[in-house]
């Protein structure tokens, strides 16, 4: 089948967990955390051992959890131990919408959802600034770690979003700082790298797009990108468009599109990147799918029907585990025995 084309795989089966969720035939689903509330996002922390991130009840607060996945599923967390973050009051009313770990240290980087910081939180419990001058992260895939252990961020500059700098751009950035620009910036920065911190990102170069791919005859305008995902084993770096287009960027080759998702509205959204080099999609709330993305591009609906899904990681074994924020759970993916 040509990249980008759409293979769905027919007769899915309804599974016991949820009368409601389908998934492609030969593979099955299992509980493996309850209790938890409005969560969004997950990560490995280590094999093994996951972080998830929710809003709490109320809606006024994050939360952290942690669960270690050698026990019997499902893990109840309803009272578990947890970590509450408030969130900002005042004139900047933020909550964490992104979340990812820096595989060499553990620590966590949590990002505003349509904010303009990230923070990092230590093992030992402290919350700092890590970076400022964003423009507009998106909640979901907006931060994640490539395979040398670099942040990749995901953000988009526009009139309405711009935050404008405390001081004038340096010479040789002021294009960025001009409202000329309108579009995705994709940042991709070393967290141990001996900077001052916050890491002042509205001064910084980004990654994508480079100044001389902007104006040029013949460019289209690029997509308003709404998640990202890095390959843990190659410079790969992967990239979803509003209306469903997923793309690949790479030094040697640029922005390719890679495939194309079904129509409809991409809100919310969460990407991961498998060892093997397939891409998986947890389309957000409005689509309700999970599709699996071949390095050829080609599309497979893996589940169906998901309730709300959100985060979603991969393990080394390529089992997949999902988020869905609606039934405060945590599925798990896998082929049958």
């Amino acid at each position: 089948m040509a990249a980008g084309g759409l293979a769905i795989l027919a007769a899915a089966v309804l599974t016991p967990a949820r009368a409601e969720l389908r998934v492609a035939p030969g593979l099955r689903v299992e509980e493996v955390v309850t209790g938890l509330t409005r969560p969004i996002e997950l990560a490995f922390q280590r094999p093994g051992r996951l972080v998830v991130l929710s809003h709490g009840w109320r809606g006024d607060a994050a939360e952290l959890h942690w669960v270690d996945l050698a026990g019997t599923p499902p893990a109840d967390l309803s009272r578990a131990p947890r970590v509450v973050i408030p969130f900002a009051e005042g004139p900047r009313k933020t909550a964490f919408g992104s979340l990812a770990v820096e595989p060499r240290t553990g620590d966590l980087f949590l990002g505003e959802e349509n904010g303009n910081r990230i923070y990092r939180f230590t093992a030992d419990q402290k919350l700092a600034l890590f970076a400022v001058g964003l423009h507009h992260l998106v909640g979901g895939s907006s931060l994640a770690f490539d395979g040398q252990g670099r942040l990749v961020v995901l953000d988009f500059a526009s009139p309405e979003g711009r935050l404008r700098s405390e001081s004038p751009a340096p010479p040789g950035l002021d294009w960025l700082a001009s409202e000329a620009y309108q579009g995705p910036l994709v940042f991709r920065l070393d967290p141990l790298e001996d900077l001052p911190r916050p890491r002042r990102l509205d001064f910084a170069v980004p990654m994508f797009p480079r100044r001389a791919a902007l104006g040029a005859p013949g460019v289209a305008a690029l997509p308003r990108f709404v998640s990202v995902a890095a390959s843990p084993a190659a410079e790969g770096i992967f990239l979803l468009g509003s209306p469903g287009e997923v793309f690949r960027l790479t030094p040697s080759t640029g922005l390719q599109l890679l495939a194309r998702l079904p129509a409809g509205n991409y809100h919310r959204t969460h990407m991961a990147v498998a060892p093997d080099g397939n891409v998986f999609v947890s389309s957000g709330f409005h689509i309700r799918d999970l599709f699996r993305i071949s390095p050829a591009g080609v599309v497979t609906i893996i589940a169906r029907e998901l309730g709300d899904p959100g985060g979603i990681v991969v393990d080394r074994a390529g089992d997949l585990y999902i988020v869905e924020t609606a039934l405060h759970r945590i599925i798990r993916i896998r082929p049958d025995p």
